[in-house]
């Protein structure tokens, strides 16, 4: 999918969006330490409004296997384009950040790789047993890709034993065509039930983002969906523009309505809801392992 210019005027940024940028020197220590380790970051590569804050209290979300995707979603950040092989030495340098950093929850996701024969399952399974093995007493969650609906792949990423495995359904079924053309609903919603059921003991998560074009009716049907396949943990947060070149925001969601998903999500049996405006898959993600 090509990224065009918006010629539609965008919606005005409210006051409880507008991020005030912490002080202080942990910021400059975190992101000195990315780069002398030569890894990637979600933080900075999709451009997340939490990266200032998170970096600032030594928290990053690594971003193994490249910053380049084989898909293409139209609210990403991520670029597309040449692929590189995957380097053998990040899953310790990863292990090695981590431990810098003093980490207690380690959050690993990825960009896609359909090129590779396994979906770079492999690859986690590495990082996951670098950094179990360099730091045995934090917990890890992983951010994983469909894997094209591959059970094997899924299967060698729960035998490493994470302790959540968590992956985004993004938005509602009606969008997909328009933001997740190269992904099916049916079948992240499968890849989680899965998840459960080969795993019962590793908490699964998801997430999906409001305004892109959705209403509440449908958020709440992506719920009922989630809680149907006990789905443990759930995130909604609100979408923003990272370029002029993405999708216009076509909603702000006040912050009251986030507190109405998260009590509709509980009232459907899903133990943990984490909804506000600036939340994002891997926001305080330590508070619910």
């Amino acid at each position: 999918m090509s990224l065009k210019k918006n010629s539609e005027k965008p919606l005005r940024i409210p006051p409880w969006l507008r991020i005030k940028l912490p002080e202080g020197r942990n910021f400059s220590n975190t992101s000195g330490l990315i780069g002398d380790l030569n890894l990637n970051t979600v933080c900075q590569s999709a451009k997340c409004p939490n990266k200032w804050e998170c970096f600032s209290k030594n928290v990053a979300t690594f971003l193994i296997m490249g910053n380049i995707c084989t898909r293409n979603c139209a609210f990403c950040n991520i670029a597309s384009g040449d692929l590189e092989p995957l380097d053998p030495t990040e899953p310790a340098r990863v292990a090695e950040a981590a431990r810098r950093l003093e980490l207690r929850h380690v959050v690993i996701t990825s960009v896609t790789r359909d090129d590779l024969p396994d979906g770079g399952s492999g690859h986690f399974a590495a990082t996951i047993n670098a950094v179990r093995a360099a730091m045995p007493g934090c917990t890890i969650e992983v951010l994983t890709p469909d894997f094209r609906g591959d059970e094997a792949a899924l299967k060698t990423v729960l035998g490493a034993r994470p302790n959540v495995l968590n992956h985004n359904l993004e938005t509602v079924p009606h969008l997909y065509e328009a933001v997740r053309p190269q992904a099916d609903y049916e079948q992240s919603l499968h890849f989680l039930k899965r998840a459960k059921e080969l795993a019962p003991d590793i908490p699964t998560k998801s997430g999906i983002m409001v305004g892109l074009g959705e209403n509440d009716d449908q958020i709440m049907k992506v719920l009922d969906d989630l809680a149907e396949i006990k789905c443990d943990i759930v995130t909604i947060g609100q979408y923003m523009q990272p370029s002029r070149l993405h999708p216009l925001v076509k909603r702000y969601v006040e912050p009251g309505t986030f507190d109405r998903y998260a009590e509709e999500g509980k009232n459907r049996g899903i133990r943990h809801m984490f909804c506000a405006p600036l939340v994002r898959s891997s926001y305080n993600a330590a508070e619910f392992v």
